[in-house]
């Protein structure tokens, strides 16, 4: 249950590493097969002509609830502190122990921008992982609504996720984690 809600330190789990520079874009974890399979993509992509670096990462519960409580600040001004600042929040980011990044095995790809990735060289590279990132084992977690998903986050055409272990973890949320585990 502390994995899967990011309750631990990436830079000492066994299952981690520090991502290569060339690969991302600051310092940040990952494990290791994630790296490994975005190396492979990266290359893949690269032959097409097709530039890929990671953004972001692994995030643990402590990075998660830093991003929340930022946010929850900067809307205060306009939502105050009501349910609607909540939702407002909910459109892309989670709340602490249920981000998909604390798993290591999602990942944010060049720009976190919606509207980077509707044209030009954006909408090529999206085009190029909607095509190939699951010959990696990648999958595009929150696809437009269009594609039948009804639920969830907003669009994040940024946001890719290892399959291979991110199924792994999320059957094990859905089966172990409920809401009574974090009150109080």
């Amino acid at each position: 249950k502390a994995f899967v809600t990011g309750r631990f330190l990436p830079q000492t789990h066994i299952r981690f590493q520090m991502v290569p520079a060339d690969l991302c874009s600051k310092s940040m974890y990952l494990q290791k097969d994630v790296v490994v399979a975005f190396r492979q993509m990266k290359l893949a992509a690269a032959s097409d002509g097709i530039t890929l670096r990671i953004i972001s990462g692994t995030r643990n519960f402590w990075e998660q609830q830093a991003i929340w409580e930022r946010k929850w600040k900067a809307n205060l001004a306009q939502f105050g502190a009501t349910a609607k600042n909540a939702r407002e929040i909910l459109k892309y980011s989670s709340m602490p122990s249920s981000s998909r990044h604390h798993w290591g095995t999602d990942i944010d790809i060049n720009n976190l921008s919606p509207g980077y990735f509707a044209t030009g060289r954006g909408l090529k590279e999206l085009q190029w992982l909607r095509k190939n990132a699951i010959k990696f084992g990648f999958v595009e977690v929150y696809s437009p609504r269009e594609s039948g998903r009804i639920t969830g986050y907003e669009p994040e055409a940024w946001h890719w996720s290892y399959s291979p272990l991110s199924t792994q973890y999320l059957s094990f949320y859905k089966q172990n984690i409920a809401y009574s585990d974090f009150k109080g």
